[in-house]
């Protein structure tokens, strides 16, 4: 008997089993549903695999299969086959042995990104704007960017051999390293803003973060920390358990942090703040963004509720929703939402509602007039169904698309590449500017380059074009729509002057990030971050502060 025999043989005596299972119920009931799918799901995957023109391959057929079916959940609702549990538990720990490098893709080409600070691709002496060539021997050349993360990535303690080409250097380059075990870092940056203005980054919510907290925040006081700038921006999140430990740093013991309600009644819980707080009296900013998302918004929402600090920034994601683990056959496991998670307020902060979908599969946000209104330990108004609106709300600074495209097509990366090379040391990261000279050398390497653009303003009038002429108005407006477009086509040539100080801002952010990696790249963003402005405005006039927390601004 051939193994494709016997594979169907037992795919058969599956079914038999499972319709017994479920034989005492009538036509009506789920379970007959159930059976009744897995049955047709069973036998269709049998008639494509006897008679489909081309080889299928199961696993590859079944996962599509798996992952559009739980697509229709949410996307938070995943399959995770066997041979994809590391890169799930280095999501969930932040741990994983290999190089300590971002690596990504610049015009076809591999490229290391960031190297982590004192991991073995910077003790190595991996740079950033560095070329991956091979990997142990292995070309390369047409790998993506997640089959070269598998090919550093390894046990700690084992060696890997990188073939690299550097900016400046003839030859190539072959560079031997030990995997470690890499530790990704929950708050990759502390430090003084001021004599009295600490500030710490949190960009993960794995095992650690709040024993990272802790740890900053105590040598930030010891430092003269008086008040805090705590940076939740672009956080999506991670573990429950450390949302509520970072919660309970700032907030007394004996306080609801979250509670969790879903289809499993007995899975339904109410989490307190179990130990004594780390400091309840700093004043505190929180600062969030439109992709601080989930833990993020549960800790952003419990200092909101209870009036513990203002919240700076944009309003954020709303992932409302607590996923769990569940172990399947053959080492896979499910990752599934479980609930929705309420704050102290009693709002639950989902703002899409994917229970219920349209006809053609999409699904809508809550819209702000079904948002209901709640209210903080101060009877402050907040509101549910759209993530966390901030305390002082502000637009998020956006980059022209002259930068945009300049950022894109690689060439501020690359320039700051060739800066590197010609320029042994800079000014501290605080402290950098370029000069108009080396801004004009820049506009020098530009010429040449493709870095043409459109506009959204110049999208939206060719589409005009299209359906003027398709609805036959075109004639009649062909002179006024001409004139308008001259008006505002872009020149290039003309935008790299024009929009010079935002294009600086870039560039210079990208050479410091040469020599003081990601730390120094956060520093040099405090001259220009209009939310971190906003904070140490805020700080230096208390009375504002404190009314807008007993809500009477």
């Amino acid at each position: 008997m051939t193994n494709k025999k016997t594979r169907w043989i037992t795919i058969g005596s599956i079914i038999v089993s499972i319709s017994a299972l479920f034989s005492f119920t009538n036509a009506n009931d789920k379970y007959f549903e159930i059976a009744k799918n897995l049955d047709i799901f069973a036998t269709l995957f049998k008639e494509v695999n006897s008679f489909y023109v081309d080889e299928v391959e199961p696993n590859k057929f079944i996962k599509t299969g798996i992952d559009a079916m739980l697509e229709s959940l949410d996307p938070y609702t995943n399959y995770i086959p066997e041979d994809e549990i590391e890169d799930y538990r280095t999501i969930t720990t932040g741990q994983y042995g290999g190089i300590g490098a971002v690596i990504g893709k610049k015009n076809t080409k591999t490229i290391i990104l960031m190297p982590y600070e004192n991991f073995p691709a910077h003790k190595a002496g991996l740079k950033i704007g560095d070329e991956l060539l091979e990997v142990d021997g292995v070309d390369l050349k047409d790998k993506n960017t997640n089959e070269v993360s598998k090919l550093l990535k390894g046990a700690a303690n084992t060696e890997v051999n990188v073939t690299i080409k550097r900016f400046g250097v003839k030859d190539k380059m072959v560079v031997q390293l030990k995997r470690e075990k890499i530790k990704v870092e929950n708050v990759p940056y502390y430090g003084m803003l001021n004599n009295e203005v600490g500030y710490i980054h949190l960009t993960d919510f794995t095992a650690s973060a709040s024993k990272d907290i802790k740890n900053a925040l105590q040598k930030l006081k010891d430092q003269g920390a008086k008040k805090l700038v705590f940076d939740l921006r672009d956080n999506p999140g991670g573990l429950l358990n450390e949302a509520i430990a970072i919660s309970n740093i700032f907030i007394q013991k004996d306080k609801e942090i979250v509670s969790t309600k879903g289809k499993v009644s007995e899975w339904n819980k109410v989490y307190m703040s179990l130990d004594a707080p780390f400091d309840t009296e700093m004043p505190l900013v929180v600062l969030t963004s439109s992709r601080s998302a989930s833990a993020s918004e549960i800790v952003a929402g419990v200092i909101q509720d209870y009036d513990r600090g203002v919240l700076i920034g944009q309003r954020t994601f709303g992932k409302g929703l607590v996923q769990a683990t569940r172990p399947l056959s053959y080492n896979s496991q499910l990752k599934i939402t479980t609930a929705k998670y309420y704050i102290p307020s009693g709002r639950c902060i989902q703002a899409i509602d994917y229970s219920h979908r349209k006809e053609d599969g999409t699904v809508s946000k809550f819209a702000d007039s079904l948002r209901k209104e709640f209210k903080t330990g101060n009877q402050r108004k907040v509101y549910d169904g759209g993530g966390i609106t901030p305390d002082v709300e502000l637009e998020r600074m956006m980059f022209a698309p002259i930068t945009n495209s300049l950022g894109e097509k690689s060439l501020i990366f690359d320039y700051a590449t060739i800066y590197a090379s010609e320029h042994k040391s800079i000014a501290p990261a605080k402290e950098f500017k370029i000069s108009d000279d080396e801004y004009n050398k820049f506009l020098e390497y530009l010429k040449g380059k493709d870095y043409d653009y459109a506009t959204k303003v110049e999208g939206n009038i060719d589409d005009l074009i299209k359906n003027a002429k398709k609805e036959k108005f075109y004639d009649g407006v062909k002179d006024k729509i001409d004139a308008l477009k001259k008006e505002i086509q872009h020149d290039k040539d003309k935008d790299v002057i024009k929009f010079k100080d935002e294009i600086k801002q870039v560039l210079e952010s990208d050479i410091v990030s040469r020599y003081y990696l990601h730390k120094g790249n956060i520093e040099y963003s405090f001259n220009h971050d209009v939310d971190v402005k906003e904070a140490l405005r805020l700080f230096s006039n208390m009375e504002e502060y404190n009314k807008i927390l007993k809500g009477t601004k």
